[in-house]
């Protein structure tokens, strides 16, 4: 696709899922028709964009994301797009989920901290690798609804709690990766001082309403290294980082 922009190609391929998905939303979906979706969305929506980790994308194909989405919002559930989960958050869109997830190099046995657990669908993804997962919503009545849906869904093994995320959480550090699902204005220092050396940090930053770049931060021996992925648009990090 030489001359085509990322925009082109990502606006092409969601023109696509939605051709092919439209039959399956017409009507309240089955389990089969959930795992007929999932399937498109991966090979649609992740796969052909670049994702090629194995183990990614085979947790992207086995965790019910719809399970993890408002009941009224199901027939969407494996659109190529982010939706509404009350209380002025959203469920990333599935590319992003799988993007991080590759970006942070999480494995079996990978000790990993979640900040802005949401709807709990990216801690499902990790925890579906074989990742030790904890995770921090500072919204506690989504904190508890995620838990429940994460237990109901299977992956009660994710450690949970109500708390802000800017100081991630000591006593479960150091950690392979942190993944950052909310948008701070600058990278939060204690996050990058609770990853193991070779801990990967993946975080969107920017200002809302600005263009917030996707990053990636690796502690080294000496330090850390940045690197800056992709444009993205989160909704922003709140709590303390509001006042640094």
């Amino acid at each position: 696709m030489k001359g085509w922009t990322q925009a082109a190609v990502a606006l092409a391929a969601a023109a696509a899922v939605a051709v092919l998905l439209a039959p399956l939303l017409a009507s309240p979906a089955s389990q089969d028709d959930f795992a007929r979706q999932r399937g498109l969305m991966v090979e649609q929506q992740i796969s052909r964009r670049g994702v090629s980790d194995p183990l990614v994308l085979a947790a992207m194909s086995t965790v019910p994301r719809h399970l993890f989405v408002p009941e009224e919002m199901r027939r969407y559930s494996y659109s190529d797009s982010p939706l509404p989960i009350g209380r002025g958050q959203t469920i990333s869109q599935p590319f992003i989920v799988a993007l991080m997830t590759e970006l942070a190099q999480v494995k079996a046995g990978s000790n990993v901290l979640e900040v802005g657990t949401g709807s709990g669908y990216q801690a499902a993804v990790l925890a579906e690798i074989g990742a030790e997962v904890c995770s921090i919503e500072i919204d506690c009545v989504l904190a508890e609804r995620a838990k429940n849906d994460l237990e109901a869904a299977g992956y009660g093994s994710v450690v949970t709690k109500c708390g802000d995320g800017y100081d991630g959480w000591p006593e479960r550090a150091p950690f392979d990766a942190i993944l950052v699902t909310a948008a701070p204005p600058s990278i939060p220092k204690p996050l990058k001082a609770q990853l193991k050396v070779g801990g990967i940090l993946v975080v969107p930053v920017g200002e809302q309403g600005q263009t917030q770049i996707l990053m990636t931060v690796t502690r080294t021996e000496s330090g850390y290294r940045e690197r800056n992925v992709e444009l993205v648009s989160f909704v922003p990090m709140t709590g303390k980082i509001q006042h640094r």
